[in-house]
């Protein structure tokens, strides 16, 4: 399966990219994590983060999981960054086809990919889940978002997308954030947090992830079509990770908000704040499953879905 670069001009998500491209996401992912850019897996009730790797792949486990498909099956990494889940995946007979907004992310992915021999496996390309023109129809068994749907400029239109390109019968899987609504946050809440986290958003460019108050998600899903739709709360489950994100940024954060430079540093702040608001329910993470119907293959001739 080879690897080819997008052709077409890309809408300039500016934003997300530039998001990537920092200084401080790049040292943090790479050293932090591994060059992973999702949150890890525990059992309930864990208090400490370590070992980090097992419990990424523990995630990765639960994704793939969710999917359930038999080997041999074709599915989308929909933000694939520099395909370590991509790769996991085809190393247990995935055949997997991975698209990224960040072109460094591709060229990485692609090295790797060449190094470990995956190249008949998993194929990758600079691209952008909103126009998936270069996916046939009901070509693939599988879709799935790994904390990259928060990123999105119009989620609807992501996740019709999604439905127009998977067989009927496919498989749809979404690991995201989801917060209350404002209606819903104590009075008590610190101001602090609140701001915070609207900083966070803008700054970590997550337009989607703005909107996506609890059940927001799995509503969204049904109106795009999807049916068995299945949201899962895993927010006790990566608790133990947002307690690592919070003491490992806790010093560099008083300094940065001294100096009033938190819009830079916008992982260290999500670190800090994000634990303080995960434990005041203010946030959380949920797994989301969805099928599109048996026999459903209507598209109009724009690829959306006819209503």
């Amino acid at each position: 399966m080879t690897t080819t670069q997008e052709e077409q001009p890309l809408i300039p998500y500016r934003s997300v990219q530039n998001y990537f491209a920092t200084w401080e996401s790049r040292a943090g992912y790479k050293l932090v994590l591994g060059g992973t850019r999702h949150h890890g897996y525990y059992k309930a009730g864990t208090r400490m983060p370590f070992p980090i790797n097992p419990a990424l792949r523990r995630m990765e486990d639960h994704l793939y999981n969710t999917l359930d498909l038999p080997k041999g099956s074709e599915v989308l990494d929909a933000g694939c960054g520099v395909g370590h889940v991509a790769m996991y995946f085809a190393r247990k007979g995935l055949r997997v086809r991975g698209i990224d907004l960040v072109e460094n992310h591709i060229l990485w992915a692609e090295r790797d990919i060449k190094a470990q021999g995956l190249d008949s496996q998993v194929s990758v390309r600079v691209g952008d889940y909103h126009h998936l023109d270069h996916i046939s129809d009901t070509s693939l068994d599988g879709v799935f978002t790994m904390e990259t749907f928060v990123h999105a400029n119009d989620g609807r239109k992501v996740l019709n997308e999604f439905f127009r390109v998977l067989k009927p019968g496919g498989t749809l899987a979404l690991y995201e954030y989801w917060h209350v609504s404002d209606q819903e946050i104590p009075s008590d809440v610190p101001k602090h947090i609140l701001e915070s986290a609207k900083r966070v958003n803008k700054y970590g460019a997550m337009p989607t992830g703005e909107l996506l108050t609890k059940g927001v998600l799995r509503n969204w899903l049904k109106e795009q079509g999807f049916v068995d739709v299945e949201e899962t709360d895993l927010s006790e489950n990566i608790a133990p990770m947002s307690f690592f994100f919070y003491l490992l940024g806790y010093i560099p954060f008083l300094i940065i908000s001294f100096f009033g430079l938190q819009q830079y540093f916008v992982n260290t702040e999500a670190g800090v704040q994000g634990y303080r608001g995960l434990k005041r329910g203010l946030w959380g993470y949920a797994s989301y499953k969805a099928k599109k119907p048996l026999g459903d293959t209507n598209t109009s001739d724009t690829g959306l879905r006819r209503r």
